[in-house]
């Protein structure tokens, strides 16, 4: 890649010591793995709002629908001096040109869920939010986040960096002008990728599309990113990526012998059966559009809508 994408995440796991007790959460898949795509934005709102290292721990109290954050022994509440900061900190974040943000999970300003929260009962469940990654989300719905637990998880992980990858290119579009022909462009690049997330949402964005003409190119735009960002926050399953290869085939329905085609069928099955990952059946479509030369399924993101090196379809 020529530009790195600009990425958000909790400073401490980029190995920087911020955390309460002077140490950090070094993450080893961020600042090696990923770190050779994307150009990260350290935020660390607890010493970004004045507190030291160390420090004492902080915790979430009260009700889920307004929690209050408050030092653990003394009680102190910085609630409002983080709210503050936090509404001033994402206008400036603004500036940065996001496509991602990954939060550091369970904390009590940056956990996007199951933060533990310290009830009126005296009891902690698992229904806080952060206070940080609250204000970050609704002032960024569109935005692509994570949680850096969450990002063990093969599929979790693959389908974040997708939608980081996917969101990428959208901005890339915007800042090319917005045009009808190219938002077709777009779409037709990206229809097999859609289809692997959501059946129901690929449909309503191609009839978006479709009915483009119809509709002031600005609300055209916001719809279209609105239904591209709900759809592909949805997790592919195996079943839809099948749809999408049987889909694939059936453009060599005239160039393959019955042979050749019979050992994609037998492919497709290992892997639906999980013997083999989606990158081998991917890799076979990739070699018959080479082969047969393919224009418009050379053009399709879902082939390879992240570098081949993060190994997220090897699974």
């Amino acid at each position: 890649m020529e530009e790195k994408i600009r990425m958000g995440a909790s400073a401490c796991l980029l190995g920087e010591k911020v955390r309460y007790d002077g140490g950090h959460q070094w993450d080893r898949y961020l600042t090696g793995t990923l770190s050779q795509y994307f150009d990260f934005v350290p935020v660390c709102p607890e010493v970004e709002i004045g507190l030291p290292v160390p420090r004492e721990a902080l915790r979430l109290t009260g009700e889920a629908e307004r929690p209050r954050l408050v030092t653990s022994r003394s009680g102190e509440d910085l609630t409002e001096r983080m709210e503050s900061w936090a509404e001033q900190r994402v206008v400036e974040l603004e500036r940065e040109g996001l496509c991602g943000f990954i939060f550091k999970g369970r904390s009590p300003s940056s956990g996007m869920a199951r933060v533990k929260l310290y009830e009126p009962s005296g009891i902690p469940s698992q229904k806080g939010v952060g206070l940080f990654a609250r204000i970050f989300m609704e002032h960024f719905p569109l935005l692509p986040v994570e949680e850096d637990g969450r990002l063990h998880d093969p599929k979790l992980r693959e389908n974040f960096i997708e939608c980081v990858f996917t969101f990428k290119r959208w901005r890339d579009l915007l800042a090319a002008g917005r045009t009808l022909g190219r938002l077709v462009d777009f779409h037709s690049r990206h229809k097999l990728l859609l289809l692997a997330h959501s059946t129901e949402i690929y449909r309503q964005m191609g009839k978006l599309v479709a009915d483009g003409k119809q509709l002031p190119l600005e609300e055209l735009f916001e719809r279209y990113q609105a239904l591209l960002m709900q759809g592909m926050r949805l997790l592919p399953t195996t079943k839809k990526h099948l749809n999408v290869l049987q889909h694939l085939l059936g453009y060599f329905k005239k160039d393959l012998s019955a042979d050749e085609k019979q050992e994609m069928l037998e492919i497709f099955e290992q892997y639906g059966r999980g013997d083999v990952p989606l990158i081998v059946p991917v890799t076979m479509i990739n070699h018959l559009v080479r082969k047969y030369q393919q224009p418009y399924l050379a053009q399709q993101v879902y082939l390879q809508p992240h570098p081949s090196e993060l190994r997220l379809r090897n699974s």
